[in-house]
This record gives C-alpha cells, structure tokens and sequence, in this order.
C-alpha cells in the first residue's frame, strides 16, 4: 500500500548528509513493511534483522561497536553481501537492543556510506525509561496508522483525493460530497491500521458486512497485541494500571466532557496513581493527548495546563472496535447514543492531525465553553476548530470564543459542504488531514 512515508525516505536516502534513520512508531502502522518496500525498489538488495525472534543479532552488538566488526556480522547472520550504497540494512524491533542503538552513532560517526536504518514499535518507551540515545547522531521520523488520504489511496480512490484537495483550496461545493462521506464513515470504522485496511479491501465484497468483521478480526487481534506489549514491557507493577487506562479511553471519550479523569478509571483514582501509566501508553504511540490552555495566545505551550487533558486513541479504527460500533451506528440519526459518534468524530480529526505531526490544544470550560482544537495557522494565528459528527452545527461555543478573542475566523469540521458563514468556515470531516496538510504548519515552521 502506498504511504505518504514513502516519499520522506525517498529524500532521506538523497540527502548528502543523511544519518541512520530511526523509525518510530506504535506496533502494526506498517514500519516493518515500509522499509522493506523501499529496500526492494530503491536498493539492489535489503538485509532485514530483527532483534526481537533472533537473539544472535543481539549478541552481534554485544562486542565492539565498531562498525568495521559489525557488517561482516550481519552478512553472516542473512547470508546476505552488505553494499555500502546498494544495501539497505534495516535493524527491526531495535529497542530490544540498546548496545544496537548505541551503535548508531557509531555508523553516523565511522561509516556513512551505508543506508543504515532502525525501526521499533516500543522506542519511545525504550528511551524514556533509559534514555540510552545517540542525540545528533540520527534521522528521524514517526509513522503514524494511515490517515485518511492514504486510506483513499488504498480505495484506488487517488482521483477523488486530488479533487478533495483542489475543492478545499476553491471552497466550492463538492459534487462528489456524499461520495466522500461514504468512505469517511468507512474509515471510522476501519481505520488505518494497514492489517485491517487490507482484510477490509480483501474481502469478497469490500464495504459488505463481512469487509467489515474481516477488518474488526484484525483489529481485536492488534488490541490484544498491546496488551500482550504491555505484559511484557511495562513494569510490572504497572500493567494492571496501565490496562486500566488504555480501556477507559473510549468511554471517557464518550462523554459530554472528554477530559480525561483518573477517578473515572477506577472509583477514587488520582493522578499520583496513574499518570505514570498515561505516560507509558503516549510513549508507546498507541494513544495521543491533547492538553488545554489556559489562554488560547501564541505561542500556546506557554499556556498549558498540564493537568488538562484528553487522551484519544491513536487509530479510530481500533476505537470503534472497543466501542463494538456497527455500521448502522455511524449513520446520520438522533437519540441518546449519539455521543460516540461525537467521540469518534474528534478522535478522527486528532489522527488526521497527528498524521501530519501537528500539535493540538484545547480550550475552554468543560459544560459550558469548550473548543475541540486550537493550532496556530501559516499566518501565526489561533484558529479554533470545532468538531461536529453531523450537519446540527450550532455551537455557542465557537461564537463565545469569537467575541472574546476575535481571531481572523474559526472553522468547523462537520458532514456539511464547503462553505463560508461569517466568520466560521465550513470544512467537511473528509479534509481534516489535507487541511492539516494545508493550513496547518508543522512544528520546524511554527
């Protein structure tokens, strides 16, 4: 499957003064499979090892560091001749290793010429539990579960995309609106994971009921895989707390106020319990947090409240598994139930967000004035973006926030068309990640 990944490691590999490049990223988004693709179309040949199913590889790197010593190693272990230039070497699973890590500054320093790249689905925990970092010495990049536009690529819906984008530059109505909602409430309940993005496009009837549970197999397989992750590599007077949170998610989600509580994880539960297991779930990539702001003026990291925050789950697919959403569920109607929609809805827009490795705030107070998402645009300013699951869009929120701080205007994510009400401008949830793209700077710019 074609990811916007492909490109960036197209651009590594040119770059004169590239580095090993470290691939982060939670398990089962397609690291693994990203690499290997790029070493068979880009290389003559790609020397895959993975240090967690060969703990010989992880004897290699228990000598010198060396990495005159190192390649001969690693020709013997794949049976594989190592090119500088021609081969890339790929080092999976990388954190089960920390001498091999370390090793990494030692090809950046020592041995350039070779395309060297690590990938690992628990670095982040890896590093912040022992910080063993080559700083300086690597490249490096996240992936991400696929977001919407590379979920449309793997529709072989790339013509309806470039249309997506050209509409969202003009602001003119959509004709293939409905079209385009279709395959957004598909992604709701897909997702972007690769595993079930393709049980879904494999089935017999691709958008039938049994697309859907040959998608929700793969994505329950992937949910107990994190909690296999989690046994394992958490300390294990954690797990049990960790567990915990990573299940609370998708009902605290669900309601009105989305501030995630500790005391809503178990009767009586305080941050001095369980913060350190939120902070072990945000290192593994599989949830992301969105933290408040006192003040929405720039630059908004000034005015975080830290103690402010919500926590979403980083693919919308594996919420909506957890939520045992239905197809039915998702469409357009009214009643009770319909929180979640509004909870799927927001956590699509924060994946389509941290696709583009853009950082969210929000603001507001909980009952009575909240905005969903605050980011500075391309021109610096605070935008306020508010999420509607349907096309109700009355928000006394949005208008609030517009008398007191009186930004250039405010948007509005919803399954309306494209259009321009005052100051609020109406963009329809299929374009959150080209809007990202567009509008919304990455860090480096801001």
């Amino acid at each position: 499957m074609k990811r916007l990944i492909d490109e960036q490691l197209v651009d590594w590999m040119a770059n004169p003064r590239r580095k090993p490049l470290l691939l982060f990223g939670a398990r089962q988004v397609g690291k693994t499979y990203a690499l290997e693709r790029f070493g068979s179309t880009h290389f003559d040949n790609y020397v895959h090892i993975d240090f967690s199913r060969n703990t010989s590889a992880i004897d290699i790197f228990e000598g010198s560091l060396d990495p005159k010593r190192i390649i001969p190693a690693l020709e013997a272990l794949s049976h594989s001749d190592i090119q500088p230039e021609r081969t890339l070497i790929i080092l999976d699973e990388i954190q089960s290793s920390e001498r091999a890590l370390m090793a990494l500054k030692y090809f950046c320093e020592d041995a350039p010429e070779y395309a060297l790249t690590a990938a690992g689905s628990l670095l982040g925990v890896k590093l912040r539990e022992h910080g063993s970092f080559p700083v300086g010495k690597v490249d490096m990049k996240f992936l991400h579960p696929m977001s919407f536009e590379e979920y449309l690529w793997s529709r072989r819906e790339e013509r309806l995309s470039e249309l997506i984008k050209e509409h969202l530059l003009s602001r003119e109505k959509f004709p293939f609106h409905e079209r385009a909602l279709e395959l957004y409430r598909e992604y709701l309940l897909v997702g972007g994971m690769p595993d079930a993005v393709l049980a879904f496009n494999e089935s017999e009837s691709s958008g039938s009921i049994a697309s859907y549970e040959a998608a929700r197999v793969k994505q329950l397989e992937i949910d107990q895989a994190y909690i296999a992750d989690i046994a394992k590599h958490a300390p294990s007077t954690l797990v049990p707390r960790i567990i915990d949170v990573w299940r609370s998610v998708p009902s605290q989600l669900a309601r009105e106020n989305k501030k995630f509580q500790y005391k809503s994880v178990q009767s009586g539960g305080r941050a001095s319990v369980y913060e350190e297991s939120v902070a072990w779930l945000i290192s593994a990539a599989v949830v992301e947090k969105c933290v408040k702001v006192t003040e929405p003026v720039a630059p908004l990291g000034n005015f975080e409240d830290t103690t402010s925050f919500k926590l979403y789950r980083a693919d919308t697919g594996l919420l909506s598994a957890s939520m045992q959403v239905l197809p039915n569920d998702i469409l357009p109607q009214s009643g009770k139930a319909s929180s979640f929609r509004g909870a799927l809805a927001e956590n699509y827009v924060m994946q389509q967000f941290c696709s583009e490795n853009i950082k969210t705030y929000y603001w507001g107070v909980p009952s009575k004035q909240e905005i969903d998402f605050l980011a500075r645009n391309k021109a610096g300013d605070i935008i306020p973006m508010e999420v509607k699951s349907g096309d109700n869009v009355r928000s006394n929120s949005l208008d609030g926030f517009r008398r007191k701080y009186e930004p250039p205007y405010v948007v509005r994510f919803s399954t309306k068309n494209f259009g321009t009400d005052k100051f609020v401008q109406s963009i329809p949830l299929y374009t959150a990640c080209y809007y990202a793209k567009e509008f919304i700077p990455s860090p480096s710019f801001v």
